[in-house]
Parts: structure tokens; C-alpha cells; sequence
């Protein structure tokens, strides 16, 4: 599977891969050094739970060179005034009688708790390319749809303060 990123989101995955193993992966690999010589492992607390840590650290290096081997640049095309990438979206639906702001972002970048969703998402697709105004259909992934009106459309742009999921 390839990701679709942008180089904003490459660079900042590069920024933390180079961090985790020039900083982080020395520190930990003491650790574990330190907490060998506290005893018999079996029993160590300390050591296991460095060994614990210095492996989430080398997963999540595994992880991050894998997304930046396979990552496709996109870029954002839309219109002045269609929905794109980084744009924040208010929307009304009718269903529950709610509005709610969205920002469109890529897939590292993802956290619907804050607002920020996927341009791969059903919601997300349903939005990109559309303008203040329309109403959208979006169907989740069990099948349920339901309709949402477009109220505005504020653009953004990618300025680095949304964080990469995980750093």
C-alpha cells in the first residue's frame, strides 16, 4: 500500500526517523545496558521494561522507513473556491441537527477527536472539490449514508502545526 503524503509530511517522518536513531536509539540501547547490570533479568523490572521501550523505538523506525520508501507526493490542486487539502470545513447535518468543522489532511496527520480527517475517509472524499453550499452524500463503510451541507470553506495550507500521527 502506498501512503498519499506530501512532502511536508515525508519531511517531518524523516525529521523523527533521524531523531529515533541518532538520539533516542543510543539512549535506550544504554538503558537496557544500565538495567542488565542490576541483577538477575528474570526478575528485572527495569531491564524488561527498557527492552520494551528500545523495541517500540525500532518498530516505529521499521515503521516510518517503510512509509517514506513507499509514499506517493500529492499536492493540492483545487480551486479558490473548492474544497482541497488543509482547508477547514464547516458543515451542517441534518440527521442529528449538528455542525461541525472539519480540516481535510493527509493520513499520517488523521485524528478525528481534534477535527482532522483523512482525505481518504468517507467524509473526506466526500468533501474535496466541493464548495460552500453543496450538500454532499457520504456513505461509511458499513453501508449507512447520510447528507451534509457545506456552510463554509476556510483554505488552508500545509504550515507544519499539525503534527504527524505518533510524534
Amino acid at each position: 500500500m502506498h501512503d498519499k503524503l506530501t512532502r511536508q509530511d515525508v519531511q517531518k517522518m524523516q525529521e523523527e526517523l533521524d531523531y529515533r536513531r541518532i538520539t533516542k536509539r543510543p539512549e535506550l540501547l544504554e538503558a537496557v545496558k544500565v538495567a542488565r547490570g542490576f541483577g538477575d533479568l528474570s526478575e528485572n523490572f527495569e531491564y524488561s521494561a527498557a527492552k520494551k521501550e528500545k523495541n517500540a523505538n525500532e518498530s516505529r523506525i521499521r515503521y516510518l522507513e517503510r512509509m517514506i520508501e513507499t509514499a506517493v507526493i500529492i499536492e493540492d490542486h483545487s480551486g479558490e473556491d473548492e474544497i482541497g487539502l488543509y482547508d477547514k470545513v464547516v458543515v451542517y447535518c441534518e440527521d442529528i441537527d449538528e455542525e461541525e468543522t472539519y480540516q481535510i489532511v493527509t493520513t499520517m496527520r488523521e485524528d478525528a477527536l481534534r477535527g482532522l480527517i483523512s482525505r481518504e475517509s468517507p467524509v473526506g472524499k466526500a468533501l474535496l472539490g466541493h464548495r460552500a453550499g453543496d450538500t454532499v452524500k457520504v456513505t461509511a463503510d458499513n453501508g449507512y449514508s447520510y447528507e451534509m451541507q457545506i456552510r463554509s470553506v476556510e483554505k488552508g495550507q500545509d504550515d507544519g502545526s499539525i503534527p504527524i500521527a505518533g510524534f
